[in-house]
């Protein structure tokens, strides 16, 4: 019998496919969006990227917004997805550009309990137009970001 065991992959052997998780909204105006986490090993961060949905199911990578998180990053959304905060607000700045990641806990029974968005301003755009991604999250999707996170974290410091 076979030990399938040794087919299951460990810290020293990680899977070869992306360590990712993402949450698709698409929806029948058009509106929706994608806000995808993946954990980059080698840079010793979780990259979030989110895309505007850009026909019926179809979102638009090619113009993707993308944060770099690091450890401060990931506690702040993890406080708020273990409802030790009621929001997470983080914010980059480069010479480019200004990144902002939203997820607000809503107490509103008619709405989805979170709100998560993200937005990029660039710095050299002398029109300063902000591009916004923002989807509903339910708890299902929270608690299995919030797994993932966590698990990121364990995987950072190398524990």
């Amino acid at each position: 019998m076979e030990n399938r065991d040794s087919q299951m992959p460990s810290d020293r052997n990680p899977p070869k496919h992306s360590a990712e998780y993402a949450i698709y909204k698409p929806n029948s105006r058009g509106s929706g969006g994608v806000i995808r986490f993946e954990l980059n090993r080698a840079k010793g961060a979780v990259f979030v990227d989110a895309a505007s949905q850009s026909g019926e199911r179809t979102f638009d990578w090619e113009n993707k917004l993308t944060m770099k998180w690091g450890l401060a990053d990931l506690g702040a959304a993890m406080a708020t997805l273990q409802g030790a905060q009621q929001q997470a607000k983080l914010f980059h700045k480069t010479e480019r550009s200004n990144s902002a990641f939203e997820l607000i806990y809503r107490d509103d029974p008619d709405r989805a309990p979170y709100l998560m968005s993200l937005s990029r301003q660039e710095v050299v755009d002398s029109s300063k137009s902000v591009r916004r991604v923002s989807i509903p999250v339910t708890h299902a999707e929270a608690a299995i970001l919030e797994t993932a996170l966590r698990t990121a974290v364990v995987r950072i410091l190398g524990w």
